[in-house]
């Protein structure tokens, strides 16, 4: 399973899958009686029940000519009001408001009835003052690798972000290790490794053969007695593809607060093309509203001492880390608004690995930027243009975007749904849904 998803199939597999979802999408307008007959009126479906669906799709028909799906614009409006509610310790109209939102909202509703259904969760978590204790849970809650691969699976089908962001990755490492002998990669927020395999495989059909490759694999310990153990268990994954492919290679865990770090645990060696990569967790690390000792600065300024020939760098592009709660939790809904979007229109919502990603990703970060504050609160995303500043202030100067891995990644995204997003701002490759930019990726190099 591992192998069907992570090397390269030429996107057969998500295409198999995207052909699936269409299948059981056309099935469902069947059922639902809002397909096309040979005649082309509307079928009213096999069952009598059928009526009564074409009566709600006449009203909601009506409701969008009057200004807009109902259900859509009651939600959002009952979450916000839910939320000034709480940010006043109103509970009376507060848990009014929570009640309304959970008659309307559902795990296995529509795309805004789901994203209800979680941030309800926050605000009622918010309230009862238990946000932390119920987001440790939700860390702490097992999840098999096997598991986190089909959601995996299912968002490379589905969407291009997380596919376009490995080749964008990729594709610069591969550049740099043309003639290399030795290639040093350290990934900061590793996680599942699910990008290395790709790249292993590719290195081993090198002209010339492949170099030795090492990878330290960065993250926050793991919550329970054995901090490393995910770090560990990625390692010894990608050291089976290395063997595999006959690609010499040694792995290098390190499961700690990232801004504890120093120079001497990364092991750098003169002679290797060394990268610094970082996919969408620079979001996680803490800022100087919080530690005046910004633990973001601390780490971009490791990354300058260490002088890579390359830093690779995805951000998630959100503006929900302001510290008054009604700022956040407006911008929160503005994002998450649109990934629940993305998925209702691409993915059938009877999909067992929608619901997951949904319950196990979204909701659970949701729960982090809602009920949570000060230092537990680590769904902390800037935008790109906060990002430039940034870094460029940490020492860095940012290298022009590759043409030809753009126009490789525009080819890419054509298999998807016209509604993606790609573009190119400042030397950053930016992806979204529906005109909203959700993730931007750039590289960089210290200036010194």
């Amino acid at each position: 399973m591992f192998d069907r998803v992570l090397l390269c199939s030429a996107g057969k597999i998500e295409s198999a899958l995207r052909k699936t979802w269409q299948t059981i999408s056309r099935r469902n307008a069947l059922e639902n009686g809002v397909s096309k007959g040979s005649n082309g009126k509307k079928s009213q479906g096999k069952k009598q029940g059928s009526k009564r669906d074409v009566v709600e799709l006449n009203k909601n028909s009506q409701a969008k000519k009057q200004g807009g799906k109902r259900d859509v614009v009651d939600l959002r409006t009952l979450l916000t009001l839910c939320a000034q509610a709480v940010a006043v310790e109103n509970q009376r109209t507060a848990n009014e408001l929570l009640k309304q939102i959970r008659q309307s909202s559902s795990p296995m509703g529509d795309g805004m009835q789901r994203l209800a259904y979680y941030f309800a969760d926050g605000l009622e978590a918010r309230m009862a003052g238990s946000g932390t204790h119920i987001y440790r849970a939700l860390i702490t809650r097992p999840v098999s690798a096997a598991d986190v691969l089909k959601g995996y699976q299912l968002l490379l089908a589905a969407c291009p972000f997380r596919k376009i962001s490995s080749f964008f990755s990729n594709k610069a490492i591969m550049n740099l290790a043309e003639n290399a002998s030795k290639v040093h990669i350290i990934d900061i927020g590793i996680m599942w490794g699910f990008q290395w395999p790709a790249l292993i495989q590719r290195l081993s059909s090198r002209p010339g053969g492949p170099p030795k490759l090492r990878i330290t694999g960065i993250d926050f310990p793991h919550p329970g007695f054995r901090p490393a153990v995910r770090v560990e268990e990625t390692g010894r994954r990608l050291a089976n593809y290395a063997k595999s492919f006959n690609v010499p290679f040694e792995f290098n865990a390190i499961a700690q607060k990232w801004e504890t770090i120093k120079l001497e645990d990364l092991k750098i060696n003169n002679g290797e093309v060394f990268v610094v990569n970082c996919l969408y967790r620079f979001r996680n690390l803490l800022d100087e509203t919080v530690d005046v000792n910004s633990p973001r600065n601390v780490v971009l300024n490791l990354i300058g001492k260490l002088n890579p020939d390359v830093f690779i760098l995805g951000i998630v592009n959100g503006a929900y880390n302001a510290p008054f709660f009604i700022t956040r939790f407006r911008e929160a809904l503005f994002h998450y608004s649109s990934l629940f979007d993305m998925l209702e229109a691409n993915i059938p919502r009877e999909v067992h690995e929608r619901m997951l990603i949904e319950k196990n990703i979204l909701g659970r970060e949701a729960m982090n930027v809602i009920a949570c504050e000060a230092a537990e609160r680590i769904e902390r995303p800037e935008t790109y243009k906060q990002w430039q500043v940034r870094i460029m202030k940490a020492g860095f100067r940012q290298l022009p975007l590759d043409e030809e891995i753009m126009r490789m990644a525009t080819e890419r995204f054509k298999v998807y749904d016209k509604n993606f997003v790609i573009d190119v701002d400042s030397e950053w490759l930016l992806q979204g849904w529906k005109g909203r930019i959700g993730y931007a990726l750039s590289t960089w190099k210290a200036a010194c």
